[in-house]
Protein backbone atom coordinates (compact mmCIF):
# COMPACT_ATOMS: atom_id res chain seq x y z
CA UNK A 1 0.00 0.00 0.00
CA UNK A 2 1.24 3.41 -0.91
CA UNK A 3 1.11 6.22 1.13
CA UNK A 4 -0.08 9.90 -1.12
CA UNK A 5 2.29 12.46 -0.76
CA UNK A 6 0.48 15.22 1.39
CA UNK A 7 0.69 18.08 -0.18
CA UNK A 8 0.17 22.02 1.18
CA UNK A 9 -1.96 24.34 -0.75
CA UNK A 10 -0.37 27.06 -3.45
CA UNK A 11 0.07 30.13 -1.64
CA UNK A 12 -2.32 33.46 -2.65
CA UNK A 13 -0.76 35.78 -4.10
CA UNK A 14 -0.42 38.93 -2.36
CA UNK A 15 -2.64 40.71 -4.58
CA UNK A 16 -4.89 39.94 -8.13
CA UNK A 17 -3.54 41.28 -11.21
CA UNK A 18 -6.87 43.36 -10.86
CA UNK A 19 -6.14 44.70 -7.43
CA UNK A 20 -2.26 45.57 -8.48
CA UNK A 21 -3.84 48.17 -11.18
CA UNK A 22 -6.05 49.46 -8.51
CA UNK A 23 -2.65 49.76 -6.12
CA UNK A 24 -0.72 51.43 -8.78
CA UNK A 25 -3.76 53.96 -9.85
CA UNK A 26 -3.66 55.02 -5.90
CA UNK A 27 -0.08 55.26 -5.87
CA UNK A 28 -0.23 57.81 -8.73
CA UNK A 29 -3.12 59.27 -7.40
CA UNK A 30 -1.03 60.15 -4.01
CA UNK A 31 2.14 60.65 -5.70
CA UNK A 32 1.74 62.39 -8.72
CA UNK A 33 -1.90 63.84 -9.69
CA UNK A 34 -2.88 65.71 -6.08
CA UNK A 35 0.58 67.15 -5.69
CA UNK A 36 0.42 68.60 -9.76
CA UNK A 37 -3.64 69.50 -9.24
CA UNK A 38 -2.72 71.09 -6.06
CA UNK A 39 0.91 72.98 -6.44
CA UNK A 40 0.62 73.54 -10.70
CA UNK A 41 -2.70 73.96 -11.07
CA UNK A 42 -3.66 77.82 -11.01
CA UNK A 43 -6.36 78.16 -8.05
CA UNK A 44 -9.28 79.35 -10.68
CA UNK A 45 -9.14 76.28 -12.32
CA UNK A 46 -11.63 73.75 -11.87
CA UNK A 47 -9.22 71.19 -11.79
CA UNK A 48 -7.46 72.78 -9.19
CA UNK A 49 -7.17 70.70 -5.60
CA UNK A 50 -7.12 73.03 -2.54
CA UNK A 51 -5.57 73.17 0.23
CA UNK A 52 -8.50 72.54 2.09
CA UNK A 53 -9.36 69.36 0.67
CA UNK A 54 -5.24 68.33 0.99
CA UNK A 55 -5.57 68.61 4.84
CA UNK A 56 -9.45 66.85 4.61
CA UNK A 57 -7.82 63.85 2.33
CA UNK A 58 -4.75 63.88 4.72
CA UNK A 59 -6.44 63.82 8.03
CA UNK A 60 -8.73 61.05 6.43
CA UNK A 61 -5.86 58.72 5.36
CA UNK A 62 -5.17 58.64 8.47
CA UNK A 63 -8.29 58.00 10.15
CA UNK A 64 -7.98 54.85 7.09
CA UNK A 65 -4.76 53.79 9.28
CA UNK A 66 -6.81 53.39 12.35
CA UNK A 67 -9.25 51.55 10.63
CA UNK A 68 -6.82 49.18 9.01
CA UNK A 69 -5.57 48.38 12.43
CA UNK A 70 -9.01 47.95 13.50
CA UNK A 71 -9.58 45.62 10.87
CA UNK A 72 -6.78 43.64 11.80
CA UNK A 73 -7.62 42.91 15.34
CA UNK A 74 -11.60 42.98 14.78
CA UNK A 75 -12.22 41.89 11.49
CA UNK A 76 -9.67 39.00 11.28
CA UNK A 77 -8.92 38.15 14.98
CA UNK A 78 -12.47 38.69 16.42
CA UNK A 79 -11.44 41.62 19.18
CA UNK A 80 -13.17 44.61 19.52
CA UNK A 81 -11.06 46.91 21.16
CA UNK A 82 -12.40 50.53 21.97
CA UNK A 83 -9.24 51.62 23.38
CA UNK A 84 -7.33 52.46 19.37
CA UNK A 85 -8.02 56.27 20.03
CA UNK A 86 -5.34 56.42 22.84
CA UNK A 87 -3.31 55.08 21.06
CA UNK A 88 -3.54 57.02 18.11
CA UNK A 89 -3.71 59.89 20.32
CA UNK A 90 -0.53 58.86 22.35
CA UNK A 91 1.67 58.74 18.63
CA UNK A 92 -0.06 62.43 18.42
CA UNK A 93 1.61 63.62 21.59
CA UNK A 94 5.27 62.07 21.22
CA UNK A 95 5.05 64.01 17.44
CA UNK A 96 3.20 66.93 19.29
CA UNK A 97 6.23 67.44 22.07
CA UNK A 98 8.72 67.08 19.01
CA UNK A 99 7.14 70.05 17.38
CA UNK A 100 6.63 72.29 20.40
CA UNK A 101 10.42 71.92 20.78
CA UNK A 102 10.84 72.92 17.31
CA UNK A 103 9.25 76.54 18.13
CA UNK A 104 12.10 77.32 20.07
CA UNK A 105 12.05 80.90 21.39
CA UNK A 106 9.58 82.26 18.52
CA UNK A 107 6.96 81.45 21.33
CA UNK A 108 4.36 84.09 22.63
CA UNK A 109 7.34 83.99 25.65
CA UNK A 110 10.40 83.69 23.42
CA UNK A 111 11.38 80.80 26.00
CA UNK A 112 13.72 77.73 24.82
CA UNK A 113 10.41 76.21 27.20
CA UNK A 114 6.94 75.40 25.72
CA UNK A 115 4.54 78.30 26.77
CA UNK A 116 2.42 76.31 28.47
CA UNK A 117 5.32 75.55 30.85
CA UNK A 118 6.23 78.94 30.93
CA UNK A 119 2.20 80.34 31.85
CA UNK A 120 2.64 77.53 34.46
CA UNK A 121 5.77 78.79 35.73
CA UNK A 122 7.50 75.73 35.02
CA UNK A 123 11.74 76.50 35.13
CA UNK A 124 12.55 72.92 33.60
CA UNK A 125 11.78 70.42 31.13
CA UNK A 126 10.12 67.33 32.77
CA UNK A 127 12.18 63.75 32.15
CA UNK A 128 9.92 63.04 29.52
CA UNK A 129 10.35 65.68 27.70
CA UNK A 130 14.28 64.45 27.81
CA UNK A 131 14.26 63.19 24.05
CA UNK A 132 11.86 65.10 21.98
CA UNK A 133 14.52 67.73 20.60
CA UNK A 134 15.69 64.65 18.48
CA UNK A 135 13.39 63.74 15.64
CA UNK A 136 15.23 60.33 15.12
CA UNK A 137 14.13 59.67 18.58
CA UNK A 138 10.71 60.97 18.39
CA UNK A 139 10.18 58.40 15.14
CA UNK A 140 11.61 55.48 17.96
CA UNK A 141 9.28 56.89 20.61
CA UNK A 142 6.11 56.96 17.95
CA UNK A 143 6.54 52.99 17.77
CA UNK A 144 7.70 52.33 21.42
CA UNK A 145 5.13 54.37 23.20
CA UNK A 146 1.77 52.65 21.63
CA UNK A 147 3.47 48.89 21.33
CA UNK A 148 4.85 48.95 24.90
CA UNK A 149 1.58 50.65 26.53
CA UNK A 150 -0.41 47.61 24.31
CA UNK A 151 2.25 44.71 24.90
CA UNK A 152 1.79 45.53 28.78
CA UNK A 153 -2.12 45.77 29.09
CA UNK A 154 -2.63 43.11 26.42
CA UNK A 155 -0.01 40.50 28.13
CA UNK A 156 -2.21 40.77 31.38
CA UNK A 157 -5.81 40.71 29.13
CA UNK A 158 -5.45 38.08 27.05
CA UNK A 159 -3.24 36.39 29.59
CA UNK A 160 -6.19 36.25 32.00
CA UNK A 161 -8.92 35.01 29.01
CA UNK A 162 -10.68 38.11 29.53
CA UNK A 163 -13.01 38.10 25.86
CA UNK A 164 -16.17 39.51 24.56
CA UNK A 165 -17.87 42.74 25.61
CA UNK A 166 -15.75 42.28 28.80
CA UNK A 167 -12.55 42.96 27.01
CA UNK A 168 -14.23 46.02 25.07
CA UNK A 169 -15.09 47.83 28.34
CA UNK A 170 -11.73 47.72 30.01
CA UNK A 171 -10.32 48.93 26.67
CA UNK A 172 -12.51 52.03 27.01
CA UNK A 173 -11.58 52.32 30.69
CA UNK A 174 -8.52 52.44 30.27
CA UNK A 175 -8.51 55.26 27.18
CA UNK A 176 -10.93 57.20 29.53
CA UNK A 177 -7.93 56.94 32.47
CA UNK A 178 -5.54 57.91 30.28
CA UNK A 179 -7.83 61.23 28.99
CA UNK A 180 -8.11 62.57 32.64
CA UNK A 181 -4.80 61.72 33.48
CA UNK A 182 -3.70 64.52 30.03
CA UNK A 183 -6.52 66.43 31.37
CA UNK A 184 -4.17 67.71 34.21
CA UNK A 185 -1.55 70.43 33.90
CA UNK A 186 0.90 68.96 35.92
CA UNK A 187 1.74 66.00 33.84
CA UNK A 188 3.05 68.08 31.35
CA UNK A 189 1.42 67.50 28.26
CA UNK A 190 -0.39 70.94 27.89
CA UNK A 191 -3.13 70.28 29.78
CA UNK A 192 -6.79 70.52 28.20
CA UNK A 193 -5.72 73.07 25.21
CA UNK A 194 -2.84 70.08 24.53
CA UNK A 195 -0.38 71.35 21.94
CA UNK A 196 -0.67 73.80 19.16
CA UNK A 197 0.31 76.61 17.23
CA UNK A 198 3.61 74.06 15.55
CA UNK A 199 5.81 76.09 13.23
CA UNK A 200 8.69 73.77 11.95
CA UNK A 201 9.37 70.08 11.81
CA UNK A 202 13.01 69.19 11.20
CA UNK A 203 13.86 73.16 10.97
CA UNK A 204 11.97 73.83 8.02
CA UNK A 205 8.36 75.93 7.90
CA UNK A 206 5.38 73.68 8.47
CA UNK A 207 2.79 76.01 7.06
CA UNK A 208 4.38 76.10 3.45
CA UNK A 209 2.20 74.00 0.12
CA UNK A 210 5.32 71.94 -0.32
CA UNK A 211 5.60 70.96 3.82
CA UNK A 212 1.74 70.29 3.59
CA UNK A 213 2.29 68.34 -0.20
CA UNK A 214 5.41 66.83 1.39
CA UNK A 215 3.23 65.38 4.79
CA UNK A 216 0.19 64.19 2.85
CA UNK A 217 2.06 62.07 0.08
CA UNK A 218 3.68 60.09 3.53
CA UNK A 219 0.27 59.53 4.80
CA UNK A 220 -0.92 58.25 1.56
CA UNK A 221 2.37 56.06 1.23
CA UNK A 222 1.94 54.91 4.73
CA UNK A 223 -1.53 54.22 4.18
CA UNK A 224 -0.60 51.97 0.41
CA UNK A 225 2.29 50.33 3.06
CA UNK A 226 0.22 49.42 5.59
CA UNK A 227 -2.31 48.18 3.32
CA UNK A 228 -0.13 45.33 1.89
CA UNK A 229 1.57 44.71 5.04
CA UNK A 230 -1.76 43.51 6.02
CA UNK A 231 -2.50 41.84 3.17
CA UNK A 232 0.74 39.76 3.25
CA UNK A 233 0.00 39.34 6.98
CA UNK A 234 -3.42 37.89 6.71
CA UNK A 235 -2.39 35.38 4.14
CA UNK A 236 0.35 34.09 5.91
CA UNK A 237 0.30 30.74 8.27
CA UNK A 238 0.00 33.12 10.65
CA UNK A 239 -3.25 35.22 9.26
CA UNK A 240 -4.53 31.82 9.16
CA UNK A 241 -4.04 31.13 12.86
CA UNK A 242 -5.88 34.83 13.49
CA UNK A 243 -8.81 33.35 11.48
CA UNK A 244 -9.48 30.52 13.54
CA UNK A 245 -8.84 31.82 16.67
CA UNK A 246 -11.95 34.40 15.53
CA UNK A 247 -13.73 31.43 14.97
CA UNK A 248 -13.23 28.49 17.20
CA UNK A 249 -10.15 29.68 19.68
CA UNK A 250 -11.22 26.44 21.85
CA UNK A 251 -10.29 23.98 19.09
CA UNK A 252 -6.95 26.66 18.19
CA UNK A 253 -6.20 25.32 21.84
CA UNK A 254 -6.97 21.42 21.21
CA UNK A 255 -4.75 21.84 18.09
CA UNK A 256 -2.04 22.43 19.94
CA UNK A 257 -1.33 26.72 19.46
CA UNK A 258 -1.25 29.24 22.53
CA UNK A 259 -3.51 31.92 21.25
CA UNK A 260 -1.63 34.12 23.66
CA UNK A 261 1.73 34.82 21.51
CA UNK A 262 -0.85 35.53 18.07
CA UNK A 263 -3.66 37.69 20.10
CA UNK A 264 -0.98 39.86 21.81
CA UNK A 265 1.30 40.24 18.66
CA UNK A 266 -1.38 41.23 16.53
CA UNK A 267 -2.94 43.89 19.39
CA UNK A 268 0.30 45.59 19.66
CA UNK A 269 1.15 45.49 15.65
CA UNK A 270 -2.74 47.31 15.78
CA UNK A 271 -1.52 49.80 18.24
CA UNK A 272 1.60 50.72 16.59
CA UNK A 273 -0.19 51.51 13.38
CA UNK A 274 -2.59 53.60 15.02
CA UNK A 275 0.32 55.78 16.98
CA UNK A 276 1.79 56.16 13.62
CA UNK A 277 -1.09 56.80 11.90
CA UNK A 278 -1.61 59.44 14.97
CA UNK A 279 1.93 61.09 14.26
CA UNK A 280 0.98 61.55 11.00
CA UNK A 281 -2.12 63.24 11.51
CA UNK A 282 -0.86 65.98 14.48
CA UNK A 283 1.19 68.09 11.70
CA UNK A 284 -1.37 68.28 8.98
CA UNK A 285 -3.85 68.95 11.76
CA UNK A 286 -2.13 71.32 13.67
CA UNK A 287 -2.83 70.32 16.98
CA UNK A 288 -3.03 67.37 19.69
CA UNK A 289 -5.10 67.58 22.99
CA UNK A 290 -6.39 64.68 25.08
CA UNK A 291 -10.01 65.09 23.31
CA UNK A 292 -8.35 62.64 20.69
CA UNK A 293 -8.57 60.00 23.55
CA UNK A 294 -12.73 60.67 23.92
CA UNK A 295 -14.42 57.45 24.17
CA UNK A 296 -16.52 58.34 21.14
CA UNK A 297 -12.99 58.93 18.62
CA UNK A 298 -12.48 55.18 19.54
CA UNK A 299 -16.31 53.85 19.02
CA UNK A 300 -16.15 55.61 15.54
CA UNK A 301 -13.02 54.13 14.85
CA UNK A 302 -14.83 50.56 15.12
CA UNK A 303 -17.60 52.19 13.08
CA UNK A 304 -15.46 52.88 10.09
CA UNK A 305 -14.37 49.22 9.94
CA UNK A 306 -17.88 47.82 10.30
CA UNK A 307 -19.55 49.94 7.27
CA UNK A 308 -16.47 49.33 5.01
CA UNK A 309 -17.29 45.69 6.00
CA UNK A 310 -15.01 44.05 8.52
CA UNK A 311 -12.45 40.99 7.86
CA UNK A 312 -12.01 42.85 4.07
CA UNK A 313 -9.06 45.13 4.59
CA UNK A 314 -10.46 47.79 1.87
CA UNK A 315 -13.49 47.96 3.66
CA UNK A 316 -12.77 49.56 6.62
CA UNK A 317 -10.63 52.19 4.50
CA UNK A 318 -13.62 52.88 2.31
CA UNK A 319 -15.85 52.43 5.36
CA UNK A 320 -13.27 55.72 6.84
CA UNK A 321 -13.21 57.69 3.57
CA UNK A 322 -17.48 57.60 3.53
CA UNK A 323 -18.30 58.25 7.39
CA UNK A 324 -15.52 60.85 7.59
CA UNK A 325 -16.43 62.91 4.45
CA UNK A 326 -20.23 62.20 5.12
CA UNK A 327 -19.27 64.22 8.35
CA UNK A 328 -17.39 67.02 7.33
CA UNK A 329 -20.33 67.59 5.26
CA UNK A 330 -23.13 67.46 7.65
CA UNK A 331 -21.06 69.25 10.43
CA UNK A 332 -21.31 71.86 7.73
CA UNK A 333 -24.80 71.83 6.72
CA UNK A 334 -26.52 70.54 9.14
CA UNK A 335 -23.98 70.15 12.60
CA UNK A 336 -26.76 69.11 15.44
CA UNK A 337 -27.83 66.06 12.95
CA UNK A 338 -24.45 64.92 12.81
CA UNK A 339 -24.53 61.87 15.87
CA UNK A 340 -28.04 60.73 15.21
CA UNK A 341 -26.59 60.15 11.27
CA UNK A 342 -24.32 58.47 13.12
CA UNK A 343 -26.03 56.82 15.05
CA UNK A 344 -28.42 55.60 12.77
CA UNK A 345 -25.73 54.46 10.22
CA UNK A 346 -24.14 51.85 12.79
CA UNK A 347 -27.38 50.39 13.52
CA UNK A 348 -28.83 50.07 9.99
CA UNK A 349 -25.04 49.01 9.09
CA UNK A 350 -25.89 46.27 12.37
CA UNK A 351 -29.07 45.13 10.73
CA UNK A 352 -28.92 45.46 7.25
CA UNK A 353 -25.62 45.07 6.04
CA UNK A 354 -23.55 42.82 8.49
CA UNK A 355 -20.84 42.97 6.10
CA UNK A 356 -20.92 46.38 5.22
CA UNK A 357 -20.34 48.02 1.89
CA UNK A 358 -17.44 46.03 0.72
CA UNK A 359 -20.07 43.24 1.42
CA UNK A 360 -22.84 44.38 -0.42
CA UNK A 361 -20.60 45.14 -3.49
CA UNK A 362 -19.14 41.72 -3.60
CA UNK A 363 -21.96 40.03 -2.96
CA UNK A 364 -23.69 42.06 -5.93
CA UNK A 365 -20.83 41.02 -7.87
CA UNK A 366 -21.25 37.10 -7.21
CA UNK A 367 -24.88 37.18 -7.89
CA UNK A 368 -24.29 38.45 -11.39
CA UNK A 369 -21.67 36.80 -12.64
CA UNK A 370 -23.38 33.30 -10.99
CA UNK A 371 -26.34 34.99 -13.24
CA UNK A 372 -24.11 35.72 -16.44
CA UNK A 373 -22.60 32.03 -15.94
CA UNK A 374 -26.20 30.21 -15.78
CA UNK A 375 -27.48 32.21 -18.64
CA UNK A 376 -24.60 31.04 -20.69
CA UNK A 377 -24.72 27.33 -19.72
CA UNK A 378 -28.33 27.27 -20.59
CA UNK A 379 -28.88 27.39 -16.67
CA UNK A 380 -31.46 29.50 -15.04
CA UNK A 381 -30.80 30.86 -12.30
CA UNK A 382 -33.76 30.77 -9.20
CA UNK A 383 -36.47 32.46 -10.06
CA UNK A 384 -35.46 33.27 -13.65
CA UNK A 385 -38.43 32.48 -16.37
CA UNK A 386 -38.30 29.24 -18.44
CA UNK A 387 -37.61 30.18 -22.03
CA UNK A 388 -39.79 28.24 -24.43
CA UNK A 389 -37.96 25.15 -25.98
CA UNK A 390 -35.99 24.86 -22.19
CA UNK A 391 -36.64 22.35 -19.25
CA UNK A 392 -36.96 23.48 -16.05
CA UNK A 393 -34.79 22.41 -13.61
CA UNK A 394 -36.50 19.69 -10.88
CA UNK A 395 -36.48 20.95 -7.73
CA UNK A 396 -33.89 20.15 -5.24
CA UNK A 397 -33.83 17.63 -2.44
CA UNK A 398 -32.96 17.49 0.59
CA UNK A 399 -30.68 14.39 2.48
CA UNK A 400 -34.15 13.03 3.09
CA UNK A 401 -36.06 12.91 -0.25
CA UNK A 402 -37.55 15.54 0.46
CA UNK A 403 -38.23 18.82 -1.81
CA UNK A 404 -35.69 21.70 -0.08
Amino acid sequence: MTMKKFQLPAVAPLLARKAWSVFLLALILVGVVAPAFNLLVPAGSVFHLSDYAIALIGKIMCYAICALAMDLIWGYTGILSLGHGLFFALGGYVMGMYLMRQIGQDGNYKSDLPDFMVFLDWKELPWHWALSDSFIATLILVVLVPGVIAFVFGYFAFRSRIKGVYFSIITQAMTYAAMLLFFRNETGFGGNNGFTDFKRILDLPIATPGMRMGLFVITGLTLLGFYLFSRWLVGSKYGRVLLAIRDAETRVMFSGYSPLPYKLSIWVISAVMCGIAGALYVPQVGIINPGEMSAANSIEIAVWAAVGGRGTLIGPIVGAFLVNGAKSWLTVTAPEFWLYFLGALFIAVTLYLPQGVVGLVRARQGFLKHLRHSRESGNPGPGSPVKPGMTAPPPSTDQKGGAA
